[in-house]
C-alpha cells in the first residue's frame, strides 16, 4: 500500500515494519535521525542503531526490538549516503560500544553452563542411565576394562591352589549374605600396589601388596565387603560414565565398548580419581553391615586403612581410589558390632591366602 504521491523533497522510502504502508519521507540529522512526514515525526532512530541491509540502493534498518523487524529506509537522495556514513558508527554491522562487556557476560554464562553440566549434570545422568545399563554391555566393558588392567601390571592372577580355595571360602561367605544380583568374581593380582577395585560386569581384584598388609581375615574380608558395595551399587560404571561422558555414551549406542571406553576407565580408576564421597560412604555402609550379618567386625577395615595411611605406596593405593577420612573411621567404628559369629576362614586358611601368589 503506497501513501499519495511522494512529497516534494522526499528524501526516503519508509516503512515502519509493522504494516506493508510504504511511506515517502524527509529526514532530520539531530541528536537523532529523525523520520519525519508532512511535519510529523514518525520515528527517531539512535545512530549508532542504524545498519545497512542487504537490498537494492542505499537501504537500512535499526537494530532494536523496538522497531519493527522489517523496519527498513531506502534512501532516494545519493546526496545522503556520505551523511550516514559519516554519523553511523556502526553502519557496517560491527558491534557498538558496551558490546565486549556482553559478550564477556555471555561467554562466563556459556562457561558457568559447562561447569555445571560437569559437575552437575553428568553425575546426575549417571546416577540414572547406570542402572539401565544392560548386565551383557557391563561385563563386556569388565572384560576389556581387565585387559587393560592386566598390561598394565602385566601380571596375572595369582593361583596357588590352597590359597585359591582359601579365598573361594572367604568370597562364598561373603557372598552368601550380599544380595548381588550375579556372583563376583574374586581375584588377586601380583602387585607391590596396596589396592583393591571392582571392575564393571562382577569382577574384583585384591592387590597382593594389600594381601601382605592386612593382619587378619576380618581386615580381608572388610576389603571384599567395601568392593561388593561398589558392585551393588554399580558404582563403577557411574563413575565411567561420568568420566567418559558423551564419548563413552556414543559407544555404548554403537557397541563400541572394548577401546576408548576401557581406557577411559582402567585410567582412570587406576591413576586418575576416587569414588565421590557418597559412593565411598554407601560402600562403607555396605560392608559394616555385611559383616555384622556375619557376626564379625566392622573397625579391623578402618586399621587395614591406617596401616596403609603410613605406607610408602598409599599416595598410589587404596587410600588414592578410597580416600581415608576420620569421619569414614569413626562410622567404622561406629558400626562395628563386635564378634559374635566363627571366623570366615580358619588359621591354616589364612595362612594359605596369605601365601596364593608365592
Amino acid at each position: 500500500m503506497t501513501e499519495g504521491p511522494p512529497e516534494e523533497g522526499a528524501a526516503a522510502i519508509f516503512f515502519d515494519g509493522w504494516s506493508s504502508r510504504k511511506r515517502f519521507v524527509q529526514l532530520r540529522f539531530g541528536a537523532t535521525l529523525e523520520i519525519v512526514q508532512d511535519g510529523a515525526t514518525l520515528a527517531s532512530w539512535p545512530y549508532d542503531d542504524i545498519r545497512r541491509i542487504e537490498a537494492p540502493g542505499f537501504a537500512l534498518r535499526r537494530e532494536t526490538a523496538s522497531a519493527g523487524e522489517l523496519a527498513r529506509l531506502e534512501l532516494r537522495d545519493p546526496r545522503l549516503h556520505n551523511e550516514f556514513i559519516a554519523r553511523c558508527r556502526f553502519l557496517g554491522g560491527l558491534a557498538p560500544a558496551g558490546s565486549d562487556r556482553a559478550l564477556v557476560y555471555w561467554s562466563l554464562a556459556a562457561t558457568a553452563s559447562f561447569v555445571a553440566l560437569v559437575w552437575f549434570g553428568i553425575p546426575f545422568a549417571a546416577d540414572r542411565i547406570a542402572p539401565l545399563v544392560p548386565a551383557s554391555f557391563e561385563r563386556r566393558l569388565g572384560e576389556a576394562a581387565e585387559a587393560q588392567l592386566r598390561s598394565i601390571f602385566s601380571a596375572n592372577a595369582c593361583g596357588d591352589e590352597n590359597g585359591s580355595a582359601a579365598l573361594a571360602q572367604l568370597s562364598e561367605r561373603l557372598q552368601s549374605h550380599a544380595a548381588l544380583e550375579e556372583p563376583a568374581r574374586i581375584e588377586v593380582l601380583k602387585s607391590t600396589v596396596p589396592n583393591a577395585l571392582a571392575l564393571p560386569g562382577g569382577k574384583i581384584y585384591v592387590f597382593s601388596a594389600l594381601l601382605a598388609r592386612a593382619q587378619t581375615p576380618d581386615e580381608v574380608a572388610g576389603v571384599i565387603a567395601h568392593e561388593l558395595g561398589h558392585l551393588k551399587h554399580r558404582d563403577a560404571m557411574r563413575r565411567l560414565i561420568a568420566t567418559g561422558g558423551t564419548s563413552y555414551l556414543i559407544g555404548l549406542l554403537f557397541g563400541d565398548v572394548t577401546g576408548a571406553g576401557a581406557l577411559v576407565f582402567a585410567s582412570k580408576a587406576l591413576i586418575g580419581a576416587a569414588h565421590s564421597r557418597e559412593a565411598e560412604a554407601e560402600a562403607d555402609g555396605f560392608a559394616a553391615d555385611l559383616m555384622a550379618r556375619l557376626g564379625r567386625p566392622a573397625k579391623p577395615l578402618g586399621e587395614l586403612l591406617t596401616r596403609i595411611s603410613g605406607s610408602e605406596n598409599a599416595a598410589f593405593g587404596l587410600l588414592h581410589d578410597h580416600p581415608l577420612t576420620a569421619d569414614r573411621l569413626a562410622a567404622f567404628a561406629a558400626a562395628d558390632k563386635g564378634e559374635r559369629g566363627p571366623p570366615l576362614i580358619d588359621d591354616a586358611r589364612w595362612t594359605a591366602l596369605k601365601a596364593i601368589c608365592k
